[in-house]
């Protein structure tokens, strides 16, 4: 098959599992190429907003050829920028299609505004198109208000997802929780983002012996990530006689409002890359996550596949909470999130090797390309 894959948000802006599910495609011999609009905004991207190119060009990123253009946003001005952005995608479109010739299929991740402009090119060149939606009820309410919400927007993306061949949210929950936005008129089937199984492989840890017991939390210093919950917990912990450690890394974890909240025993590493990140988990021995909003935090994934167990809140869904590998709590229950994270330290016959394959089996490149391999192809044939 001949994919398109049209990321909402690409480097510097994130969006990653974009490449990582056109990868997983590629592996299986079918012609994927990602065609990607990036908005930059002055207050946010400061320096790219001036060095990055302003034509449009390719490159190559992990073996996959990316069409590239990069926006220059009109700070405070939503609504031009979104058409604009549009536009450009479809006029993007117009030369992809005529140096690559025209797709079977247009895979857009989230509805804002890879959908909207996916269901576009769909419409204009008869191309059936889906849309992968990561994200949460949380993101929406900032930016739209509550539910329910009369912002332009939401008529516009309601369109999208009753329009597509099918919308495949990262998670069940996922649709339940959208609902109060857009209804649920429309077709979809959940699969699970991957991560790279071979990368975050099974690893034992060092026994414990003398050391401490380590905890990692791998996440942004964004209020909805929790950490005023997590910090308290740790000191609890602490005080119970316990011990242990805990390093978080993420941006913004070494800035001077997440140093005034830390406890003895925290460490701090920053904005981690993905070695990083590997290198962190290797050298601790749990996770813990004390998030308020999540839809499907690939950290708790890459955790477990890399042996280790993960201690996280009720916001998950369902298909993260691995039988034996993780456990769940209410969220911004300090005293419930204290005695989880002391059972996990305390756990001694934790088999990291089954979790890891049961990892493997749900969010592996090669599953997870199958899956959507075979989505593609019944629309394809039922076009």
């Amino acid at each position: 098959m001949h994919i398109l894959e049209i990321p909402s948000f690409f480097p510097p802006s994130g969006g990653l599992f974009c490449l990582d599910q056109a990868k997983a495609l590629a592996m299986l011999r079918h012609e994927v190429r990602i065609l990607s609009n990036v908005q930059l905004g002055l207050a946010i991207h400061k320096k790219l907003f001036f060095t990055l190119p302003f034509g449009r060009y390719e490159h190559e990123m992990a073996g996959i050829t990316v069409l590239q253009s990069y926006q220059r946003g009109i700070p405070k001005v939503v609504r031009p920028n979104v058409k604009r952005w549009v536009r450009i995608v479809l006029s993007m479109y117009k030369d992809y299609e005529a140096k690559y010739g025209r797709p079977d299929i247009l895979h857009a991740h989230c509805a804002k505004w890879a959908g909207y402009a996916a269901m576009k090119i769909g419409q204009e060149y008869g191309i059936p198109y889906v849309v992968s939606e990561h994200l949460s009820k949380l993101l929406f309410e900032n930016e739209f208000g509550p539910a329910p919400s009369h912002a332009w927007q939401i008529p516009l993306l309601k369109e999208c997802y009753q329009k597509a061949n099918r919308v495949v949210p990262v998670s069940e929950e996922l649709v339940d929780s959208l609902s109060c936005y857009f209804g649920k008129d429309y077709r979809w089937q959940a699969v699970s983002n991957t991560i790279d199984t071979d990368f975050f492989h099974y690893q034992p840890r060092e026994p414990l012996s003398d050391r401490p017991f380590r905890f990692c939390c791998l996440a942004n210093f964004w209020p909805m990530k929790g950490y005023d919950v997590l910090m308290a917990a740790f000191q609890k912990l602490r005080a119970s006689g316990l011990n242990v450690e805990l390093h978080i890394a993420g941006a913004g974890t070494d800035s001077a409002a997440c140093r005034a909240m830390m406890a003895e025993g925290v460490v701090t590493h920053g904005l981690l890359d993905k070695n990083g990140v590997r290198h962190l988990l290797y050298d601790c021995d749990a996770l813990v996550l004390a998030s308020r909003s999540e839809v499907q935090p690939l950290v708790l994934l890459e955790a477990m596949s890399t042996g280790i167990p993960v201690v996280s809140t009720e916001c998950v869904p369902r298909c993260l909470r691995i039988e034996d590998g993780s456990v769940i709590v209410p969220i911004d229950d300090v005293a419930a999130l204290a005695e989880a994270m002391r059972v996990v330290s305390q756990q001694h016959d934790f088999d990291g090797a089954t979790v890891s394959r049961k990892i493997a089996g749900m969010a592996s490149p090669q599953v997870v390309g199958r899956k959507l391999e075979q989505l593609f192809s019944e629309i394809v044939a039922s076009k």
